[in-house]
């Protein structure tokens, strides 16, 4: 009789998972150029997005665990909520 390790067998598909989604993400990002931030304010909480050549563009981080984005099409953030950034 063979002895599994489940833990071993867990982490093992655990890993070949989270490799198997990241591919995906990755993929759907470079295909689709999914680069507008969508950003939470931290003193509003106001959700803003920002597009390439913005003043805040650069310096924006996304915390996809404060649910900040990343958005495909600005009409996309605007649907979802979010209002252009300013500057």
């Amino acid at each position: 009789m063979q002895t599994i390790d489940l833990k071993t067998k867990n982490t093992k598909t655990i890993i070949a998972t989270t490799l198997f989604l990241f591919s995906i993400s990755t993929n759907a990002n470079e295909n689709r150029e999914c680069n507008i931030k969508g950003n939470i304010s931290y003193n509003t909480g106001e959700k803003i997005y920002h597009v390439k050549g913005q003043k805040y563009y650069e310096r924006t981080k996304i915390n996809v665990n404060k649910g900040e984005k990343y958005f495909c099409s600005e009409k996309e953030a605007r649907k979802q909520g979010w209002r252009k950034s300013e500057s």
